[in-house]
């Protein structure tokens, strides 16, 4: 039946659910801030208009459109949760503070290759609204699905077959007012597992589970296998930290859902990073230079850290998201051997890294430029653009920023 659909935000999820609203035959009115959709304006009296309410990830529980909508009673979703209803396959959420991309991906080509129609999509970049109005949307098959705690927490609609859950670290606690609230986020998507779904998660979750007396249902902890990760090729990914705590986790789900472990080694032998995630983009001079801009969080920065080896010249800074900087730098120091810091929590990270060698940049070209001449004094190096903080102080995204990290190192 034909409904009055509000959707809120015009970027790619919301301008994909209008897409697909309008495919169902309903009436459709995007609402955007920035004039980008049919209104720029959402008012009280507006909610009556319409039978549902659909959201971007971007607004959350305090923004005043929000708000206004879910006071009404009319029901308010996720574009994700929105979409699903309407997705005829096998829906396998993948959720975590890190590595639901690398994962989502993992899984998604492991499926191809074992014959299956399948489409990585949420949080990843495709909408879920555009895989349902495209051609692998039937019932044999899999849309494996990055679901962040944002879109989680409107998720009336969604049901999932199997949930699998990274890990859980300090992150976007400028949108939750607490560490609890943010893993209750994602905790709520427990209650979206349809009967006898499968869940995997690794160890750090059920730590937190444990510390906030919730109960997981009974899932499955995800070990690694030495015995897997020998039978990966010599060059995998996945035969270091931190991705091998991901193979984990697709390991353990694709026994329990019965497949030939071959086109998952297969997936994994061959499996390239995205951009951005912890690659090296050029060595000069016996200095090798380390793009991890996606790192975003503490917890990325540190398990970079840990992957790379010494010596180490750390670049790190940015707009914080929130958390405990000094615990942070505290754990930082000891992992590094100079560091040259930039953006607006430079002068904070400053003071709390505990090194003789601590550099302060404020504009991020300057600070790669000095991390170069750091490590020259080091002879065989390694220069780790990690930064563990949003790039929104002088960048665009993640992707920006990595761009410009690879444009300076070659142009050295």
């Amino acid at each position: 039946m034909a409904e009055r659909v509000a959707i809120f935000g015009a970027g790619l999820s919301g301008q994909a659910a209008k897409r697909l609203a309008l495919s169902l035959g309903h009436e459709v009115l995007l609402f955007d801030e920035a004039g980008k959709g049919d209104r720029a304006t959402f008012v009280s009296g507006d909610e009556r208009r319409f039978d549902r309410f659909v959201f971007s990830p971007g607004f959350a529980a305090d923004h005043s459109w929000r708000a206004l909508a879910e006071r009404s009673g009319i029901r308010c979703e996720a574009e994700i949760a929105f979409a699903a209803e309407h997705w005829r396959g096998k829906l396998i959420g993948i959720t975590g503070t890190n590595g639901k991309s690398t994962l989502t991906r993992l899984l998604t080509e492991s499926f191809q290759n074992a014959g299956h129609k399948a489409v990585a999509a949420g949080n990843i970049g495709l909408p879920l609204s555009d895989a349902v109005l495209a051609l692998e949307n039937e019932e044999s098959a899999f849309a494996v699905c990055e679901i962040s705690s944002f879109q989680a927490e409107l998720a009336e609609g969604l049901w999932l077959d199997a949930l699998l859950w990274t890990n859980f670290a300090e992150d976007h606690l400028d949108r939750y007012e607490t560490m609890a609230n943010y893993f209750m986020a994602k905790a709520s998507l427990f209650d979206r597992l349809k009967k006898d779904a499968i869940c995997v998660v690794g160890p750090q979750v059920v730590h937190w589970f444990n510390v906030l007396n919730k109960p997981f249902n009974q899932a499955v902890v995800a070990v690694q296998d030495p015995s897997m990760l020998g039978r990966l090729a010599e060059g995998s990914v996945f035969r270091r930290y931190p991705y091998s705590e991901d193979f984990s986790l697709a390991a353990e789900f694709w026994w329990l859902i019965g497949e030939p472990e071959e086109p998952l080694l297969e997936a994994a032998s061959r499996f390239e990073l995205a951009a951005h995630r912890l690659n090296v983009v050029a060595e000069k001079d016996g200095v090798q230079f380390w793009n991890d801009s996606k790192s975003t969080n503490f917890h990325a920065t540190l398990a970079a850290l840990a992957a790379v080896p010494g010596p180490i010249v750390w670049i790190g800074g940015g707009r914080t998201k929130g958390g405990d900087v000094e615990s942070f730098a505290r754990e930082v120091s000891p992992k590094v051997d100079a560091a040259v810091v930039y953006g607006e929590v430079a002068t904070r990270l400053k003071d709390a890294l505990s090194l003789e060698s601590v550099e302060v940049c404020p504009r991020f070209e300057n600070a790669v430029l000095k991390a170069a001449e750091l490590a020259k004094s080091y002879g065989q190096a390694n220069v780790l653009l990690s930064p563990g903080f949003s790039s929104f102080d002088q960048f665009g995204s993640y992707e920006e920023r990595g761009k410009s990290f690879i444009s300076i190192v070659l142009g050295l």
